[in-house]
């Protein structure tokens, strides 16, 4: 080999490896810039509220991630732009996604609050008010960020035990609240549920009363009912008895005056025994007892006219 042929081959070595490099870092370079493009149209779209729109430049820029912190912090915002408009199931896959890779990141932390916030929406109260302990017991009031997220956590923890008709015990959440974190933005709303709390007591005793009341008239009632039906039925045999009583003695006024006739046919044949009528005839107990029943009626009728029961 010549020495003009080595030079040659040196020159182009020389350029490769001069080159080539050179050439990786402009590559590296244009998917950094590419990576930080399609995040910050992400956040201008989210910002924007147009959050399907910007889970789609979140998802470029996962795929342009260099790194494992850039690739957590696009899932990240994928996730919430998620949350965003509802997809719960999409943002709980990639919660799970985002646990599995980088299960110590400060993302998958935050990601405790977030799926404790989508159970609550779907309604698994008690798996929500753990995963909201859980998150409290990982964070400390460090900064006023910190602070926002731990208070709307208490906040939620009580909106879960509301939501399970654990008034006193959600109480205490609230006014952990209001006590703890003066100035978060869940005051008002934690002052607006204990408002509730005390008027659903409040409701909850004069519907008590309402019902005892209702019971102590319907029994009133009843027993009312019961003492008509009572007099109602004594008057009914009172009534039987004296119309009873009213037939027999007009039976023996008739009987009577049948004796007192007097005997034609005596007259024609052979006289009969005399017959001496009594002076004065025993009181019939039927007129007596006729009396006593129709004094009872009277008795009950005033009774009943007079609401005397």
């Amino acid at each position: 080999m010549s020495m003009r042929q080595r030079r040659r081959i040196f020159l182009v070595l020389l350029t490769v490896f001069v080159l080539f490099p050179a050439g990786l870092s402009a590559a590296q370079e244009t998917n950094q810039s590419q990576y930080a493009r399609r995040f910050q149209n992400g956040a201008q779209l989210y910002g924007l509220t147009r959050w399907q729109e910007a889970v789609i430049e979140f998802r470029r820029a996962q795929e342009l991630a260099q790194n494992m912190n850039e690739w957590s912090q696009s899932l990240y915002w994928v996730i919430l732009s998620e949350l965003a408009f509802s997809d719960y199931g999409s943002a709980l896959r990639d919660m799970d996604e985002l646990q599995r890779r980088t299960p110590n990141s400060t993302f998958s932390r935050d990601m405790v609050y977030h799926r404790a916030r989508v159970y609550f929406i779907q309604g698994y109260f008690e798996d929500a008010l753990i995963l909201f302990n859980r998150y409290n017991g990982s964070t400390t009031d460090s900064d006023r960020i910190s602070a926002d997220r731990r208070a709307a956590s208490f906040f939620w923890m009580g909106e879960c035990l509301y939501a399970m008709v654990q008034y006193d015990e959600a109480e205490k959440f609230y006014s952990w609240v209001i006590a703890r974190y003066p100035n978060s933005p869940k005051v008002e709303a934690a002052s607006y549920r204990i408002d509730l709390i005390k008027q659903k007591k409040i409701e909850s005793e004069l519907l008590a009363l309402l019902q005892l009341s209702h019971e102590d008239a319907l029994r009133t009632s009843e027993d009312y009912q019961r003492t008509i039906r009572t007099y109602e039925h004594t008057l009914n045999i009172y009534q039987r008895r004296i119309a009873d009583l009213t037939n027999s003695g007009n039976s023996n006024q008739e009987i009577r005056q049948e004796e007192n006739k007097p005997n034609i046919v005596s007259q024609n044949y052979a006289e009969e025994p005399s017959y001496t009528k009594p002076d004065n005839p025993p009181q019939q107990n039927g007129n007596s007892l006729l009396e006593r029943a129709i004094k009872l009626e009277g008795h009950v009728q005033e009774i009943l006219e007079g609401g005397q029961w």
